[in-house]
């Protein structure tokens, strides 16, 4: 198991990794073979924000965590070590970000500051862009896809869909208080969109 960290080395940590731009693991779920990695862009009270990669060295979007579900903030292992080296390749021929999320940053500087969770969720809910939601009650066990069709400061309700069962679209109701991470603006929100637009046009 991974030693859990103190709220104040994690939040150091992500600091760390932030100002240094470094990349590192975020383990922010039970399941030690599960957790996040990428560049840290953002940190505010409650959140922090990361370009996620994914294990072929590729921009896979940006995912906005919970800071107080952190067990640990991790740099320099063998594993960031040979994403690091498959990031070079995405350079290289050109598939490192292709869904232009640094640019979407770099146009939108006030995305990486304020409110974290806040931002995104207006993002995605001001472009009808799907979401992939994690809450305290599943962390991690059940992540939720779908759109976001109301939104206040206490709560949002998703329109998500079931991959195993496409024959209507499901509710679901989250506490902004009760929700872990949010991932957006990348490979998932992409597929997603696809799925909303061929099966669910309605939506």
């Amino acid at each position: 198991m991974m030693e859990q960290m103190t709220a104040r080395m994690v939040r150091e940590q992500l600091a760390l990794a932030k100002q240094d731009g470094y990349l590192i693991e975020v383990h922010n779920l039970p399941d030690d073979d599960y957790f996040n990695v990428g560049f840290v862009v953002g940190i505010d009270p409650t959140f922090c924000l990361l370009i996620s990669i994914d294990w072929d060295g590729k921009i896979n979007g940006l995912i906005v965590i919970r800071i107080s579900s952190i067990q640990a903030v991790v740099k320099g292992t063998d594993y960031l070590t040979t994403v690091s080296e498959k990031t070079k390749v995405a350079h290289r021929y050109h598939y490192f970000d292709v869904w232009q999320v640094q640019k979407f940053l770099d146009d939108h500087p006030a995305m990486t500051s304020g409110n974290l969770l806040g931002n995104a969720l207006k993002d995605s809910y001001a472009h009808h862009l799907p979401v992939v939601v994690g809450t305290q009650k599943y962390k991690g066990n059940d992540d939720f896809v779908g759109k976001i069709v109301q939104l206040d400061h206490i709560q949002l309700v998703l329109h998500y869909f079931n991959e195993h069962d496409l024959s209507s679209l499901w509710e679901y109701r989250v506490l902004l208080a009760q929700v872990d991470y949010l991932r957006f603006r990348g490979t998932q929100m992409a597929t997603s969109q696809q799925i909303f637009q061929d099966i669910f046009p309605e939506e």
